[in-house]
C-alpha cells in the first residue's frame, strides 16, 4: 500500500503540494491526472529518485521492486534487446557472476549449482524471448534487436526505454506518458500487456481512452492537493461533474442568502431594537463570503476560423505513387478530398501516414499520377517539425504577429487568450514553453487564417485532456474539410466521420468504426503470429487447416444467432433497469440499499450487453474472412 500523509513540497516560490495526502492499495492500476504543473511528475520523483517532501511522509513497502520508464535514456552503443534485459538489475549480476565462475576451474560445483537454480528462477532462461515478445509489441521488428540503441531515433529509444520499464520485475510500475511516442495499435498491445501486469500501477498520460481501459483508480492532483476516485478517467470525470452540479447549487443557495442577509441589514442597521441581530447575520455574511466558489471552467475558449470560399474537391488524387528516391513508400492513391469531409488517417507507425500528409499539404511532391488542388483550398498543417522551427528567442505574442503582420497586438493577446495563454505567457521566451504549450501556439496560428483544409499530424501529442477536450470540440464547429493522424481514439472518434487506411504501401477509404479496425488489426496481428510460428507447417497442413475452418462454418452461425437473442433479451433489460434510473424520484423514495443494488445491476448489465457485441463482433469478422 502507498499511503501520502500531509506532503508539502516547494520549487522555489512555487508550492506545489500543500497537505498532500492519499492512499493506493496494492495491485491497483492507478491514472495520475490533473492539469500541466500540478505535480504529477514531481511525485513520480519521491519513489526512489532522492527528492524528499519538505514535510510529510510518503509510506510504501520497503521490499518492493521499483520499475520507471525514464524519458531520458542512454543506451550507448549497446544492442537494442540487451538494453532492454539490462533493465532486471539481479538478473544480470547472477549471470555475470555465472560467467566468471564458469571460467574458474577451482569454483565450487554445489554454489555454481545454486547459481544456475537462482539464474532459472529469475528467468534467465526466458529472458531473450521476453523481451523480444515484448519489442515485438510495441513495434519493433526482430532486425531491430540487435541494433546498437544510438542508432534509434527520439520515440524509438523512448519505446525501448518504455519495453525496459515492461521487461523489469516490479511491485510497483510507474509510467509517465507511455503513449506520447506510440501509434494507436501499439496503444492498444500496451492496454492488454498492463491488463495483465499483478503489481501496483501508477501512469501519467493524457489518453482519456487507455486511462479508461487500463485504470481501476484515478488520482487527480488539484491545487497541492489530491483524491482517489474509483474508476478509469471518464467515471472521473462524471463524478467531478456530479461534485461541480452540487457545488453550484450550493453556490445558488448561498448567493440567495448572501441577498437576504445583506437586504435584512440594510434595511435594519439603524434600529437599536435589531442591533444584535444584525451583528448576528453580518458574521453569517462574512462566513459565507469566505466559502470558495464552485469550480471554473475549463480556461480554453478555442475555434477555428471557418473559410469563406471553397473548391469542390479541395483535393484530387488519381494513380499517385510517393516515395522518396528510389523507395516507393504508397502507390496507386486515388482519393479526393471534399468541402466538410472529416477524415482520420489510420496505420501503424512507418505505414506511410506522414508522408500522405506531406503530399496532402503540397510539401512532397507525386512521383507520378495527378494531384490536383482547387483554387480555394488553403491549408492549415499542423506536425510536430512545425513546433521544432519556432523561434526560441521569439514570444509567443511576437511569434503570432511575426506569422501575421497585419494582426494586431490586441487581437494577438485576445487569440492567445483564447488557447490558454495568459497574460504573463504571451510574454515569455518560446524556449521556455512546454512542448503542450509549444503545440497550442502552432494551433492557434493555425487556426485564425480560415484554411479550408486542416490537415493535423499528431496534434494531441503533449496536450492534456481539458485541451483535447476543447480542441475536439472546435473541430466539430469547423466547416472546412479536416484530416487528421492521430493516436487518441477519443478525439478520432469525437471529430471523424470515415477513415482512410494506409497499409502495405496502399491508401483505401472505409466507413467502418474505429472499433472495427482495432478489432481487425488484432485479428491480422494474431494471424500474423501464428504464421511466424508455423513457418516449417507445410501447405497441405495450412490446406487442411482452412478446411477444418469451414468446417466449423455452420456452428459460428449458429453461435452468431444464439448471441443474437442474447444481445436482444439483455438490451431489453437494460433498458429497463435505465427506465427506472432515469425517474428523479427513484432516488429519493428508494432505499439506499435497493438503489444501490439496482445502480449495481444496471453496471453489470451493461458489462455482459459489451461482452456480448465483442464477442458477436468477432464470430462476424471469422464469417467475413476469405477462407469464411
Amino acid at each position: 500500500m502507498i499511503t501520502a500523509q500531509n506532503i508539502v513540497f516547494k520549487r522555489g516560490e512555487s508550492t506545489i503540494f500543500d497537505a498532500l495526502s492519499f492512499v493506493v492499495h496494492a495491485g491497483q492500476k492507478v491514472g495520475v491526472v490533473g492539469r500541466n504543473g500540478v505535480g504529477k511528475s514531481t511525485l513520480f520523483h519521491f519513489f526512489g529518485d532522492g527528492l524528499e517532501p519538505d514535510t510529510g511522509d510518503l509510506v510504501y513497502p520497503t521490499g518492493w521492486r521499483i520499475s520507471r520508464l525514464r524519458q531520458e535514456v542512454d543506451g550507448g552503443a549497446r544492442p537494442a534487446i540487451e538494453f532492454v534485459i539490462d533493465g532486471h538489475a539481479e538478473l544480470r549480476r547472477i549471470e555475470r557472476r555465472l560467467e566468471k565462475l564458469q571460467q574458474d576451474p577451482a569454483a565450487d560445483g554445489t554454489f555454481l549449482a545454486e547459481l544456475h537454480g537462482l539464474f532459472q528462477d529469475l528467468g534467465g532462461h526466458t529472458a531473450y524471448a521476453d523481451a523480444a515478445s515484448i519489442l515485438d509489441g510495441l513495434g519493433f521488428q526482430s532486425t531491430d534487436f540487435q541494433k546498437p540503441f544510438n542508432t534509434f531515433s527520439g520515440g524509438w529509444r523512448i519505446r525501448l526505454a518504455l519495453a525496459r520499464a515492461l521487461t523489469t520485475p516490479a511491485d510497483l510500475l510507474l509510467l509517465d506518458e507511455p503513449t506520447n511516442h506510440l501509434d494507436m495499435e501499439t496503444t492498444v498491445w500496451l492496454e492488454q500487456f498492463l491488463g495483465r501486469f499483478e503489481g501496483t500501477l501508477l501512469v501519467i498520460a493524457h489518453d482519456r481512452q487507455f486511462l479508461d481501459n487500463v485504470c481501476s483508480n484515478t488520482l487527480h492532483l488539484h491545487q497541492g492537493t489530491a483524491r482517489v476516485y474509483r474508476g478509469g478517467y471518464s467515471a472521473f470525470e462524471r463524478s467531478r461533474a456530479e461534485e461541480a452540479e452540487r457545488e453550484l447549487r450550493l453556490a445558488e443557495k448561498r448567493d440567495t442568502e448572501i441577498e437576504h442577509i445583506s437586504k435584512f441589514v440594510s434595511r435594519f442597521r439603524a434600529k437599536a431594537s435589531k442591533a444584535s441581530q444584525v451583528q448576528s447575520r453580518l458574521k453569517r455574511l462574512e462566513k459565507l463570503l469566505e466559502v470558495a466558489p464552485a469550480r471554473k471552467d475549463s480556461p480554453y475558449r478555442v475555434t477555428f476560423d471557418n473559410p469563406e470560399r471553397m473548391s469542390n474537391p479541395l483535393l484530387h488524387l488519381r494513380g499517385v505513387q510517393l516515395g522518396y528516391g528510389a523507395r516507393v513508400v504508397l502507390e496507386q492513391i486515388s482519393q479526393s478530398v471534399l468541402p466538410g469531409d472529416r477524415i482520420g488517417v489510420l496505420g501503424a507507425n512507418g505505414a506511410g501516414k506522414t508522408t500522405l500528409l506531406r503530399c496532402l499539404v503540397g510539401d512532397l511532391p507525386v512521383v507520378k499520377g495527378e494531384y490536383s488542388r482547387g483554387d480555394h483550398s488553403a491549408t492549415g498543417y499542423f506536425s510536430q517539425h512545425q513546433m521544432e522551427v519556432l523561434d526560441p528567442d521569439r514570444t509567443p505574442l511576437r511569434q503570432v504577429i511575426a506569422d501575421d503582420p497585419e494582426l494586431s497586438e490586441q487581437a494577438a493577446r485576445n487569440l492567445l487568450g483564447c488557447w490558454g495563454f495568459d497574460g504573463t505567457m504571451v510574454d515569455r521566451p518560446i524556449a521556455t514553453l512546454s512542448g503542450g504549450e509549444r503545440a497550442r501556439l502552432v494551433l492557434a496560428m493555425i487556426a485564425h487564417k480560415s484554411p479550408a483544409i486542416l490537415v493535423l499530424d499528431e496534434p494531441t501529442n503533449h496536450l492534456d485532456i481539458d485541451m483535447r477536450d476543447a480542441l475536439a470540440l472546435a473541430l466539430q464547429e469547423y466547416t472546412g474539410a479536416l484530416i487528421v493522424v492521430s493516436h487518441d481514439r477519443h478525439t478520432l472518434e469525437a471529430v471523424c466521420d470515415e477513415f482512410w487506411i494506409v497499409r502495405d504501401g496502399r491508401v483505401s477509404r472505409t466507413s467502418r468504426t474505429l472499433d472495427d479496425y482495432l478489432l481487425e488489426h488484432a485479428v491480422r496481428r494474431d494471424r500474423g503470429d501464428a504464421a511466424k510460428s508455423a513457418d516449417t507447417a507445410s501447405r497441405r497442413s495450412g490446406r487442411q487447416e482452412r478446411a477444418r475452418e469451414r468446417a466449423g462454418l455452420q456452428d459460428t452461425k449458429k453461435k452468431l444467432k444464439a448471441i443474437e437473442k442474447s444481445m436482444d433479451s439483455t438490451t431489453a433489460e437494460l433498458a429497463a433497469i435505465e427506465s427506472r434510473l432515469a425517474n428523479p424520484e427513484i432516488y429519493h423514495g428508494l432505499p439506499a440499499d435497493e438503489l444501490r443494488e439496482l445502480l449495481q445491476s444496471a453496471a453489470k448489465t451493461r458489462t455482459r450487453l459489451e461482452a456480448l457485441e465483442a464477442e458477436w463482433l468477432g464470430l462476424a469478422e471469422l464469417l467475413e474472412t476469405p477462407d469464411g
